[in-house]
């Protein structure tokens, strides 16, 4: 026979049981472990998602200047790190400018430039040349520092050729300068500004041409262009031709849309500037077409008269040049006085009677015709046109109301031709053409061969979207994970009823009948004896080893 178990004795609980009571008593429990654990994981993949994104604060800084930096940015409380390898000192990205401006205050970077403040401490005694590559290096080391102030680039050096002065003006010589531009990784610089570069550099130094500055980048590329002056053209140039071009284009369209509609019209406008100074200087003389309507700027006449002088006659020579011989008295005639008598008298007469000699000079100054002009003409005078103009065919309707098109009439290409000569302000003499050209235009959509269609994986959009709907699911998985396989688990472990212990039937004497069932009975009547001294007897033991519970309970129970 075997003897029945000690009426006050139980079996021992156990911790498993004891939790498991625990959280009977209290049902909210798990509920509430678990939604913090759930909110504690979402928490952890925010924080992690969203962890301080790290900007570049400076690069390439020498190493006094990033020990400089490092023991401000410890000061600030400001957290930091480096790049891979040491290139660049990384802060949180929103942080970047305010740190920066904080060290700018600071005077960090110094970096490898120095400026004037290189005169601000000359010692006694210096040398004129100590003082000139003084003056050349702090010239040098502020154009650096005003070409990095542009924001496409990150660093400058500047050297400046600066000839000694002489007093010999064909010993003279023009300096030079050479600009070397680092830029940010990723941005470019455009020709205006490498020309603004050029003529601030050369306005900084006397006697320095833009020609003679020489711009190269950090890869070696020659960005001013030496042929630049060849060329005749710059950028300034070239945009206000692009501008007059458009100028041209805008009015045409504007003066045919009206007629044709916005979308029924293209032109194109090719315009050659002249943009050469042209100084000319003339002076031109042109002879007196009418004397009598010339000017007369001075006259001069003399006039000289001689009467009754004996006119020089006989032959020349030395016989005709002789004294009259000295007459002898008494006179006698001579055998030939009488034939000579009539040949004295006509020579007397003819004497008194001979004309005198008289002479007359006139100068006369006339005022000559003298044109002078100075003729300067500007630059940015168009030289000639070239325009073309395509307009749609119009649309039509037949008499079942099927839409088509029609071409222009020459009536309405002539109006057109007409319009657009009237708005471009078109010259013969300068030679400008104009062409007008009347064609369907292909329809969007249509026969023309549209290009390949990008893959809606590689559609910037769509990955975009992906990456969001990619996080909240990933979000959502790792919340499913943690119920299904972690929380659920536990509460139906731990929220499962005990399995209630059934102590062992007393045998049966021998001999005993079981016909009516009495023995059945009797023993299920002693199981539930035993199950409630167990329970009692539980209850006892938890009530002398935790209290407080036992009374939370008791207050639940009377709560409810």
């Amino acid at each position: 026979m075997s003897s029945a178990a000690p009426a006050g004795t139980g079996p021992a609980p156990s911790p498993a049981s004891g939790l498991a009571e625990r959280l009977r008593i209290q049902p909210k429990l798990p509920l509430i472990v678990g939604a913090a654990a759930i909110a504690a994981a979402a928490a952890a993949f925010l924080l992690w998602s969203r962890a301080p994104d790290y900007g570049v604060l400076y690069t390439n800084v020498t190493d006094r200047d990033g020990g400089a930096i490092i023991a401000s940015l410890q000061q600030m409380n400001v957290p930091y790190k480096f790049a891979e390898g040491g290139g660049a000192i990384l802060v949180a990205r929103d942080r970047v400018p305010e740190v920066r401006l904080k060290l700018a205050s600071q005077g960090l970077p110094k970096g490898g430039g120095v400026g004037f403040e290189l005169m601000d401490n000359q010692k006694f005694g210096t040398s004129n040349f100590a003082e000139q590559v003084n003056y050349q290096r702090g010239l040098e080391g502020e154009l650096a520092r005003s070409v990095e102030s542009i924001g496409s680039v990150e660093s400058a050096r500047i050297h400046l050729a600066l000839p000694k002065p002489s007093l010999f003006v064909r010993d003279q010589k023009k300096p030079s300068a050479s600009v070397i531009l680092t830029l940010h990784r990723g941005r470019s610089i455009d020709e205006g500004q490498v020309s603004a570069i050029v003529h601030m550099v050369s306005s900084s130094v006397p006697d320095l041409d833009a020609k003679s500055v020489t711009v190269v980048d950090q890869r070696g590329n020659l960005l001013s262009a030496a042929n630049a002056g060849a060329r005749g053209l710059d950028v300034s140039q070239l945009k206000y031709a692009q501008e007059i071009e458009q100028g041209y284009i805008r009015r045409i369209e504007a003066i045919l849309q009206p007629l044709v509609g916005a979308s029924n019209v293209r032109a194109q406008v090719a315009a050659e500037i002249d943009f050469s100074v042209v100084e000319r200087t003339e002076e031109s003389y042109k002879p007196n077409q009418d004397p009598r309507a010339a000017a007369i700027r001075s006259q001069q006449s003399s006039e000289s008269t001689q009467q009754g002088a004996t006119p020089p006659g006989g032959v020349p020579g030395a016989l005709s040049n002789q004294p009259p011989q000295t007459p002898s008295a008494p006179i006698t005639a001579p055998p030939n006085a009488a034939a000579a008598a009539p040949k004295a008298a006509a020579t007397a007469t003819a004497a008194g009677t001979a004309p005198g000699s008289s002479r007359k000079d006139v100068t006369t100054n006339y005022e000559l015709d003298r044109s002078i002009r100075h003729v300067q003409q500007g630059a940015g005078g168009v030289r000639r046109l070239s325009v073309a103009v395509v307009v749609n065919h119009r649309d039509t309707a037949d008499s079942a109301g099927k839409p088509g098109q029609r071409a222009l009439t020459p009536a309405e290409i002539e109006q057109i031709r007409n319009l657009v000569k009237e708005a471009m302000g078109f010259s013969q003499e300068r030679g400008d053409s104009l062409n007008v050209v009347n064609s369907a235009f292909a329809r969007e959509g249509g026969d023309a061969e549209a290009g390949p269609a990008l893959p809606f994986w590689r559609d910037p959009a769509n990955l975009g979207l992906a990456m969001s709907v990619a996080q909240y699911l990933l979000m959502a998985g790792l919340a499913l994970f943690a119920w299904f396989a972690v929380l659920r688990p536990l509460l139906r472990k731990h929220l499962a009823p005990p399995a209630a212990a059934v102590p062992e039937a007393a045998p049966a004497a021998p001999g005993t009948a079981d016909d009516d069932g009495t023995a059945a009975q009797n023993n299920a009547r002693l199981r539930e004896i035993e199950r409630q001294k167990a329970d009692l007897d539980y209850a006892h033991q938890t009530a002398d080893q935790d209290p407080r519970l036992v009374a939370t309970l008791i207050k639940h129970w009377m709560n409810s």
